[in-house]
Parts: structure tokens; sequence; C-alpha cells
């Protein structure tokens, strides 16, 4: 069984990933976080996304989210669980994903031999996670598999993509940007999502924003225009190579022939969703 490189592993990551994000801007997702008595927007998003660390506090949240505005975070947690236990949340999530992937994908698309075989291969990659330093990966992981195959998948993309994110943290901590400047140097690579939507999702200010900007400026990684410098970018290449780095694990246990083979499946996917608009891809790039 052959290694893949960081490369295909990162290319078949981002194959699968709009199949799991396309949950968290589904209209299915505050609808039915509203009927639990959650408040639509970010209590819905924290309380769906930390349900299975149990019924968490916000500074473990902050921690483990990275860059959420603490005070946004401590608004709606613990309170969220006043309203819901999170058993109660974690049996939504998987209504809503199931709703969300009938609508994007279609039920012939879901029943296929195509999605089941992505589904083991996925999970097959996951077995590859390891758990240190990966809180959110680990909480997950200790979930039951769901037994439908789109589920299935869905649940092994959200392993994949929670294990790439504790991966990401350590990367970013390690280069020494806080969540805010990591946000805005992402977001001034024109690959991230644009300020004020981010701005608006993760509760800062546009002077939160431009406090930001100023300490990245005066650590000569952004420009006066809000551009990255060189060093800027060459900051942000590093951290996304580390990403790559530690997220090898599962594409190496999978293998790979395995890798390319869940990448060509997974690809079909995550362009339906994209072609249904289950990601807000107007919100992406500069500006």
């Amino acid at each position: 069984m052959t290694t893949p490189t960081p490369r295909e592993a990162r290319r078949c990551y981002h194959a699968l990933h709009p199949v799991h994000a396309a949950y968290y801007f589904a209209p299915e997702h505050d609808d039915a976080y509203a009927a639990l008595g959650l408040e639509r927007g970010p209590m819905a998003y924290l309380a769906g996304r930390a349900a299975p660390l149990g019924p968490v506090g916000p500074g473990a949240v902050v921690a483990m989210f990275y860059n959420f505005q603490p005070a946004l975070v401590a608004r709606h947690l613990p309170r969220a669980w006043q309203v819901a236990a999170p058993e109660r949340v974690l049996v939504a999530r998987l209504r809503i994903v199931d709703a969300c992937l009938r609508r994007l994908l279609g039920p012939d698309a879901l029943a296929s031999r195509e999605v089941a075989e992505a589904a083991s291969l996925a999970l097959r990659a996951a077995e590859g996670c390891g758990r240190p330093a990966r809180p959110l990966y680990s909480a997950n992981a200790d979930l039951p598999v769901p037994d439908t195959p789109h589920l299935a998948l869905w649940h092994a993309g959200t392993l994949l993509r929670e294990h790439r994110g504790d991966g990401h943290l350590m990367a970013l901590s390690a280069a020494g940007l806080d969540g805010l400047e990591a946000l805005v140097t992402h977001s001034a690579t024109g690959t991230g999502w644009k300020p004020r939507y981010l701005q608006a999702n993760r509760g800062w200010s546009a002077a939160d924003w431009a406090a930001a900007q100023k300490r990245l400026r005066e650590r000569g990684l952004l420009r006066d225009d809000g551009e990255l410098t060189e060093r800027g970018m060459e900051l942000r290449r590093s951290i996304e190579a580390e990403t790559d780095r530690l997220d090898l694990a599962p594409y190496r246990h999978l293998g790979a022939a395995g890798t390319r083979r869940l990448t060509e499946l997974a690809g079909p996917l995550g362009k339906a969703v994209l072609a249904g608009d289950g990601l807000p891809l107007a919100h992406l790039g500069k500006g």
C-alpha cells in the first residue's frame, strides 16, 4: 500500500468537504433547531457543533472553535443546553443532514452503490485519525456511526473535517496567530470568507477587525491596503503545509489507491452540493 502525497490527501479532503459543510448552511439547520427552542444563528450553530462534547461551557468552546468572539459564545452557552440537551441536539442534527442531502443530492444518489462505497472508504480513513490533542475529532468519534450510507458518509466527513481542523488550530497557534488574526489573514488570501460575513457570523466588530489588522501590520504580515505582504503570504503557506502534514494520517491509513478512489467518488457529490447552492459562495473572496 503506497502512501498518498499531502497534495493527494488535501484534494481528497476538499472533494468531500462540501458534503459535510452543507449542513451548516442548510435552511433545515435553523428550522430544526428552532423547533427545539434554540435561537437561530449563532446559538444553533454553536449548539449543533458542540453537542458531541456534552453540556460544555463557553471557555472550552472558545478554545476549540478558536475564532469566535468569546462574548458571543458566552451569550449562548451553556444557556443552549437549558433549552435543548446535547442528546436532543444530536438527534436533530442527523435529521437536518438527512433532509439537506436528500434535497441537494436526490434520493437516487443517496441510495447508490457509489455513496455506500464512499462512506466505507471515508470511515476507513477516519480509523487512521489520532485522538491526542484532537478534542473535536475525539468527541465526534465517540458517537455511533449511522446505519444509513449517506448519514455514515456525513459522519465520516465530520470526523475528517474535525481532525483536520484540530490540527489546523495547532498550526495557527504555533504561528502566533490568535483567532481573529487567523480570520483576517485567511480572508486576505482571497480564499476565505469576506470580512463582513465573518464579523457577522463570528461576533467580531469592525473595530475588532481593524485592531487585528493593525497588529498584523506591525508584524509585517499585512499591508496598509489590507493585502498580505510577502511575509504574510509565506506564513499562510507554511500554516497550510503544516496542516497538511498533521492531517496525513487518515489518508496514509486509507492508502494512495483508496484516497484516489474516495476523491473520485466524492467529487461529483461535492459538485452537486455546490450546484444546488449548498454553500454560500457569494460570501467567499475579498471584499
